[in-house]
C-alpha cells in the first residue's frame, strides 16, 4: 500500500466514527443542552421595575427563603429515598430468582416485569387512581383483612404516591441489577454453602457485595427518576401533596414565572448531579483499578 492510500484510509477510519456519532450528538445538542442551557440563563435573569434585564440570584434567594418551597423540597427527596429503598427491597430478591432460574421461566418473568412499561404512565397513574381512591380496591382488602377497621384513604397521601411509584420503578431496579446477578456464577454460593454458610449467608456476604455496581446503579436510576417525576406524584398526591416537579409546573402554567421555574429546575438538576457524579467517578477509580 503506497503512502497517499495509507493517509486516505486513516483519514476515513477517523471519519467514520464522527458520522455515526452525528446524528447522536446533534440531537442531544438539540433536545438536551440547549433546553438546559436556556434554563440556566433564565435562572439567573432578572427583570427589574423599568423592563431592564440584569444577571443575579433572585430567584434561586426567592426558593431558599420561602418555608413552603424548602417544605416541598424536603418531601420530594424524602419520598425518593424512601421509594428507592422499598424499590430495591422489592427489585433484589426478584432480580436473584429470576437470575437463577431457567431460560423459559427466566424469560417469562422478564416479560412481567417488562410489560408495565409498555402502558403509559398516565394510564397506569389512573389505574391507581381507582385502586387507591375512597371505597377502592386497596381499601376494602385492608379492611376485609382486618389490617383497619374502617375504610382507609389512601388518595391524596404520602403512602399513595410511595405505593404507585414503587410500581411504576421497580422494573428498572430490577433489570439493572438482573444484569450485573447474571454474571456471578452460582457456584461461588454453592462453595459457601459447602463450607457450611447458610443461604442468608451465602447471600449476604457473596451475593450481595458482588452485585453492588448493579444495585447502586439502580438505586441511582430509581432515585433519579423519583425525584424528578411529575405526573404519577401530581395525579396521586393531589395539590395537597405537591413535589419539585409540580411546584415547577405551577410557576410556568399558574403565576407564569418562567425565571422561578427555570431556578428550582436547576436546582433539581443540581440535585441529580450531586448523586450521580461522584458515583461515576467511584466506578471510573474503580475500573482503572480492575486494569492494572
Amino acid at each position: 500500500m503506497t503512502g497517499s492510500r495509507r493517509t486516505k484510509a486513516a483519514i476515513r477510519s477517523r471519519r467514520e466514527p464522527l458520522l455515526l456519532l452525528g446524528p447522536g450528538v446533534a440531537v442531544l445538542a438539540l433536545a438536551f443542552f440547549l433546553p438546559v442551557f436556556q434554563m440556566l440563563v433564565l435562572s439567573v435573569q432578572v427583570t427589574g421595575a423599568d423592563g431592564q434585564i440584569s444577571f443575579g440570584w433572585d430567584h434561586f434567594a426567592k426558593f431558599f427563603v420561602d418555608d413552603y418551597y424548602l417544605g416541598v423540597s424536603i418531601r420530594t427527596f424524602r419520598l425518593a429515598g424512601l421509594i428507592t429503598l422499598i424499590c430495591f427491597l422489592i427489585g433484589f430478591p426478584l432480580a436473584y430468582v429470576m437470575s437463577r432460574v431457567g431460560s423459559r421461566l427466566r424469560m417469562l418473568l422478564i416479560l412481567l416485569v417488562v410489560l408495565p412499561l409498555m402502558t403509559s404512565v398516565v394510564i397506569r397513574t389512573f389505574g391507581w387512581l381507582v385502586i387507591l381512591g375512597n371505597g377502592g380496591l386497596l381499601s376494602d382488602l385492608l379492611e376485609v383483612t382486618g389490617v383497619t377497621d374502617r375504610a382507609t384513604r389512601l388518595m391524596h397521601t404520602e403512602s399513595g404516591i410511595v405505593i404507585s411509584m414503587v410500581q411504576v420503578l421497580v422494573p428498572f431496579m430490577t433489570l439493572t441489577i438482573l444484569g450485573v446477578l447474571q454474571r456471578i456464577g452460582s457456584d461461588l454460593e454453592q462453595a459457601a454453602r459447602t463450607m457450611g454458610a447458610g443461604f442468608w449467608r451465602a447471600i449476604i456476604g457473596i451475593t450481595l457485595p458482588l452485585s453492588l455496581p448493579g444495585i447502586v446503579s439502580g438505586c441511582l436510576i430509581v432515585f433519579a427518576l423519583s425525584i424528578s417525576s411529575f405526573i404519577t406524584p401530581t395525579l396521586v398526591g393531589g395539590v395537597r401533596l405537591p413535589v419539585l416537579a409540580g411546584s415547577i409546573y405551577s410557576s410556568v402554567t399558574g403565576s407564569f414565572d418562567w425565571n422561578f421555574a427555570a431556578a428550582q429546575s436547576v436546582l433539581l438538576l443540581l440535585a441529580t448531579l450531586v448523586v450521580i457524579v461522584p458515583y461515576a467517578m467511584l466506578m471510573r477509580r474503580r475500573d482503572t483499578k480492575a486494569v492494572r
